[in-house]
């Protein structure tokens, strides 16, 4: 099926028991980052390695056999223009209370889900991954010329494998299938996400 365009990302903090960091522990109140139009959205997130070739066996002066491997995919994403804080937080930076912000050696485990659409814009394409981490490994600073020279943040997702996927780094979802739920897809990646409601009460 081809696709077309990336809709958003989404990002979460999870900590050691596998459950989405809130508030000033995480991303936002309810834990899930979904990039948006204020912060400039998502330009690209390429996925590499989803798949890996096994090692060919042979006998018999033929080959017979080729041995199961898993894949962890990587993610080079590139964010337009996301908020200090966060990305301070996907990168494991630490503050010193004093506006400086070393990197930590122990980087948090991220969610991090893709959504791109079909080319009929009816339906959605997820690649998700619960388990992984964040690097960033450059920038490049320039200087504007006559015009502005903006350089996004781009960032790495290494995957890993998750138990529950049969020790896969990632998982599509469709949401054409007749029994996908957007909800459940969210808590299952994002360590039991539940979007927050509000409720209003009249006099």
């Amino acid at each position: 099926m081809a696709q077309v365009g990336l809709k958003h990302t989404y990002l979460a903090l999870i900590d050691a028991n596998g459950k989405i960091l809130k508030g000033d522990d995480g991303l936002t109140a309810d834990g899930l980052y979904t990039s948006n139009s204020k912060d400039l959205g998502t330009a690209s997130a390429n996925i590499t390695n989803i798949s890996t070739n096994g090692t060919q066996v042979f006998g018999d002066n033929g080959m017979v056999d080729v041995t199961k491997a898993k894949s962890f995919p990587q993610v080079a994403g590139v964010w337009n223009n996301l908020p200090f804080d966060i990305k301070a937080k996907l990168l494991g930076r630490e503050s010193d209370g004093a506006g400086g912000y070393v990197q930590s050696l122990d980087l948090p485990q991220v969610a991090l889900i893709v959504e791109s659409e079909t080319i009929d814009r009816k339906n959605s394409i997820f690649y998700t991954f619960a388990n992984g981490q964040m690097s960033e490994t450059a920038v490049n600073a320039q200087t504007d010329n006559a015009n502005e020279n903006r350089v996004g943040d781009t960032l790495t997702y290494q995957s890993f494998g998750v138990d529950a996927w049969n020790g896969q780094g990632m998982k599509m979802f469709f949401s054409g299938d007749a029994n996908f739920d957007k909800a459940k897809m969210l808590a299952e990646v994002a360590g039991g996400y539940a979007k927050v409601t509000t409720s209003s009460t009249s006099n």
